[in-house]
């Protein structure tokens, strides 16, 4: 490219980290936006699997896949399927070990941090909105009240992206499913997680699942998956600050189940965190805007059945490339959109499909 072009990413994520950090490597500055006042801010949530064609193939991409392969559990790919009234293993697939090797998101965000350059990402400036085909570029409004221009604003900031509203109309809808979240210490309930083996255990009845992930440092996350209104808590005269009431009414809805599986709730060592799913149209397309691009959950929110934070980095490290083999910036989003489009629409069909066949309607 004949300037160098003014490049921003909003949202420091999985895909907006690959992005920034696959453009500094062909030397393009770079700056990342983000709201959050810092790393630690928050929990990062649970393990990821990284898929070959598209998670590990993006941290080839990035310089990154031997640092990966370092903190990576290639033995948490395991899975199995209890039943839900018997607590016995139906199905255990053989694990392919070396396919999808998990990793905990928060190291895996702290790898891609690591790897930028100092000063990348800007914590505790969040974009407000954005304004395509303002003079010189496209205009962000931030948080705190600035504003400065850019050849290209990439919306990596997630399911309620600020920067979507600049090429796309579409918002997130309830899937009708949620999650509710709470955590198990190993050293504490061994035999409780033992059913979970070596990855994740999932157990089913119509309208209600349990999910069990093992995560490093001996922590296993659970889920308990309702097909649910939205406001079902609220319905139940629930508050899910009162753990102890939370815990007697989700284990109500296991009346049918066995109590070894019920004893992931009945002894889990967190609160409960209600994590309601949302989805964007599938597929989610729009037309071209000069200057603003989207990628990961911005572009095409999806059930996690894990393949987001996989797509998502793809997404980021294949724009990024393109913008450096292209001749022009809006060559290079051309480019990138033609193919992250289909390829995320296809997948987000899939994934709600896979929502509704893990979880039955009651």
């Amino acid at each position: 490219m004949a300037d160098e072009p003014r490049i921003a990413i909003a949202g420091a994520g999985l895909g907006g980290l690959v992005c920034a950090r696959v453009l500094q490597l062909h030397g393009h500055p770079v700056t990342v936006f983000e709201r959050e006042p810092g790393p630690g801010a928050r929990s990062q949530g649970g393990t990821l699997d990284m898929h070959p064609d598209s998670g590990q193939a993006a941290l080839r991409t990035a310089g990154l896949l031997d640092v990966f392969t370092a903190l990576a559990r290639p033995d948490g790919q395991q899975s199995r399927l209890l039943d839900a009234a018997t607590g016995t293993v139906q199905d255990q697939p053989d694990a392919e070990f070396s396919a999808g090797p998990e990793i905990d998101r928060g190291l895996l965000r702290a790898l891609l941090l690591d790897s930028l350059a100092d000063g990348t990402v800007r914590w505790g400036r969040g974009v407000g909105r954005v304004h395509a085909g303002a003079a010189g570029g496209t205009r962000v409004e931030f948080l705190d009240g600035t504003s400065e221009t850019f050849d290209l604003v990439v919306g990596a900031d997630g399911a309620w992206s600020r920067v979507r509203p600049a090429v796309s109309p579409a918002v997130p809808t309830y899937s009708g499913v949620t999650f509710v979240e709470t955590w198990l210490e190993e050293d504490r309930h061994a035999e409780v997680v033992r059913l979970v083996g070596h990855g994740t255990m999932f157990a089913v009845m119509p309208g209600t699942g349990l999910i069990a992930q093992r995560n490093s440092g001996g922590r296993v996350q659970v889920f308990l998956a309702l097909r649910r209104r939205a406001d079902w808590a609220a319905a139940a005269g629930l508050d899910l600050a009162d753990a102890a009431a939370t815990r007697a009414h989700l284990l109500s809805l296991l009346d049918s189940w066995h109590e070894s599986l019920r004893a992931f709730i009945r002894h889990s060592d967190s609160g409960f965190v209600d994590r309601p799913l949302f989805v964007l149209p599938a597929p989610h397309l729009w037309d071209h805007v000069p200057g603003v691009t989207l990628l990961g959950d911005a572009a095409h929110l999806m059930p996690p059945l894990g393949v987001g934070a996989n797509l998502a980095m793809l997404d980021g490290a294949e724009l990024a490339t393109a913008i450096a083999a292209e001749a022009t910036v809006d060559d290079a989003v051309r480019a990138y959109e033609r193919v992250m489009l289909p390829r995320s629409g296809e997948t987000a069909k899939e994934c709600v499909e896979g929502l509704d066949d893990l979880l039955p309607a009651a």
